[in-house]
């Protein structure tokens, strides 16, 4: 399967285009808040998705999902793949709170999200990875993000976790635990008693916790 979605915020609470396709249907439900609502299951092994979010001056948006997403092993082992591409301009914010991919076993999967902000934008990124299902270990994931500011890299990171990890077997990756979550703040501050906190050289704030459910780590 092939599918994408676009949306582009503007000021005024605005949206001036809100386009999906299964899976990937965003639904506005708030003045400035946009859910993805699953159209299919997926992404399954061979699946290309596309996200494109565009934040325009002065405009705030903060997109979520209803539920988690599920990276589902394909009868031949292919690789499902999904990009998210964000643009933040001057003076505009941008939240990205969806609710965790959880690594389903023998699924082989990726997710690459690049942020662009200008000079002035605010961004909230949240990355959250659950390994495997109850009772059962993950299979092969693979989350790369980056943020650059006025096109120079602020954060670059990638996570890989299942089989094919270096380390993995040693729990090298996540030491043991089963959940991990990082969030990135530029332009804004994180919570209190926030998890470990690392400033960028840049500016801005990377916050991370890993744990054994999804409940302590957001905790």
């Amino acid at each position: 399967m092939h599918a994408s979605a676009r949306i582009v915020a503007s000021a005024g609470d605005r949206l001036d285009v809100l386009y999906g396709e299964p899976p990937l249907l965003p639904r506005r439900t708030g003045p400035h808040e946009v859910h993805f609502v699953g159209g299919a299951a997926g992404p399954l092994g061979g699946d290309r998705l596309r996200i494109d979010l565009c934040v325009r001056a002065g405009a705030c948006l903060v997109v979520r999902s209803v539920a988690a997403t599920i990276a589902y092993p394909g009868r031949d082992g292919a690789l499902s793949q999904l990009d998210v591409h964000a643009t933040v301009e001057s003076g505009g914010r941008l939240e990205w709170l969806p609710e965790p991919l959880i690594a389903v076993g023998r699924c082989n999967h990726r997710t690459t999200s690049t942020v662009d902000l200008f000079a002035g934008a605010a961004l909230v990124w949240r990355d959250e990875l659950v390994c495997g299902r109850h009772g059962e270990g993950p299979g092969d994931v693979r989350l790369l993000t980056s943020v650059h500011v006025e096109k120079r890299p602020l954060y670059v990171h990638e996570l890989a976790v299942g089989p094919s990890a270096p380390g993995w077997s040693g729990a090298a990756v996540l030491g043991g635990a089963r959940v991990h979550a990082s969030t990135v703040y530029v332009g804004t501050s994180p919570p209190a008693g926030a998890g470990t906190v690392m400033e960028l050289a840049g500016g801005g704030t990377v916050v991370t916790a890993v744990g054994p459910d999804l409940a302590s780590v957001r905790g």
